[in-house]
């Protein structure tokens, strides 16, 4: 059996157990509330495998890109939904779909957009994308533009979407509740305005990993959407929708140099194979690009980090001397990553462990758009 001392480095690392218990803490939270549907983000794992645990039964889903939406499509995934803003170049793509037996559900935020989706002459329905504080994409839930782009859509109109992606800026369970507790009254507002107009609408979605776990009134919305909780990073244990052990993803990295002299080595996973990303830079324990584990997935060299990155090299330190003799050129470890969404983005590929070194499977991902 191949193991993970066969693997060429750097590579990605899943481990199954991890990512179960993942999964099952996500799908109860959703149960705490009757009705509510969990539609799992795959923006982030990207694969089919993952997909038919996060999504039994070919249940519905969200993806982020046309390539997405074909790939997951493909595998029998036909309730999408197509969670950004999109362009009329891509309506064509959708509404092939569509018409393949699929219902892939596109969202806008722009009268002209919702108007060249209501004179398509393919298979299209779509949602309004409604802001409720993230100050990104979608309009207020009590502006004009709300009415009068549900209106132009007509018919076509299916509903209302929101992503609370702020409540990545909280740090503590009150305030993603109550961050959670504003997306929901925004969402139901909108919707009620809708229905008010006598505008149809059948979904109304909203969600992020924080907001899914943390809501404490989901009355009156149809599903919830969430993604990175699948794999979770070291931001998200930061912000403490996990723990440490919940980190189902790390890149196997080899050492390539050792540098005693500013207690440093190498390893062969830079900013292609990590990311740049930097989001613990805020929180309270800045892990620099990654933080270092054993082959085994354990904090074996105390906080050894990633401390800078190149194309392809990475830069450990510690803040204790470092074992230069367990960690010889060639030498195999792990590194947790900042922001699991993008450290995965450049890879084609899952190696599957399950607790130990073993490695039980190969899993695909689709790249690109």
């Amino acid at each position: 059996m191949t193991t993970l001392d066969d693997l060429p480095t750097p590579c990605l690392v899943l481990d199954l157990g991890i990512l179960k218990r993942n999964l099952a803490r996500m799908a109860a939270a959703v149960a705490r509330h009757p009705g509510l549907v969990l539609r799992p983000h795959m923006k982030t794992a990207k694969s089919l495998a993952v997909a038919d645990l996060a999504a039994p039964g070919k249940g519905p889903i969200t993806v982020s890109t046309v390539a997405e939406a074909r790939y997951f499509a493909g595998g029998g995934f036909r309730d999408q939904i197509y969670a950004v803003c999109i362009t009329p170049a891509k309506l064509d793509a959708i509404a092939a779909l569509n018409a393949q037996g699929c219902d892939v559900k596109v969202i806008t935020d722009d009268i002209d957009v919702a108007a060249a989706i209501a004179a398509h002459p393919g298979p299209l329905r779509a949602l309004v994308e409604v802001d409720c504080g993230e100050g990104r994409g979608g309009v207020a839930p009590d502006s004009y533009l709300l009415t009068a782009i549900a209106g132009r859509l007509g018919a076509r109109c299916a509903g209302i979407m929101t992503h609370a992606g702020h409540s990545y800026a909280e740090r503590s369970t009150a305030g993603m509740e109550a961050v959670a507790d504003a997306e929901h009254r925004g969402a139901v507002l909108a919707a009620d305005r809708l229905r008010a107009a006598g505008l149809a609408v059948e979904v109304v979605s909203l969600g992020s990993s924080p907001t899914a776990l943390y809501g404490r009134d989901m009355s009156g919305i149809t599903d919830i959407r969430a993604g990175v909780y699948m794999f979770g990073d070291l931001f998200q244990a930061q912000i403490g929708t996990h723990g440490m052990d919940d980190i189902a993803v790390t890149v196997l990295t080899a050492v390539t140099g050792r540098k005693p002299d500013r207690n440093a080595v190498l390893v062969d996973a830079g900013a292609i194979a990590l990311s740049k990303d930097r989001s613990t830079e805020k929180a309270p324990k800045d892990y620099g690009f990654g933080l270092v584990l054993d082959l085994d997935g354990k904090p074996a060299f105390g906080e050894a980090i990633v401390a800078r990155t190149h194309q392809e090299h990475g830069e450990v330190r510690g803040e204790a001397p470092l074992p230069f003799d367990r960690l010889p050129v060639g030498a195999l470890a792990r590194i947790a990553p900042n922001h699991t969404c993008l450290t995965v983005a450049a890879h084609d590929r899952y190696h599957v462990v399950n607790g130990g070194r073993d490695v039980v499977a190969v899993w695909d991902r689709v790249n690109g758009w």
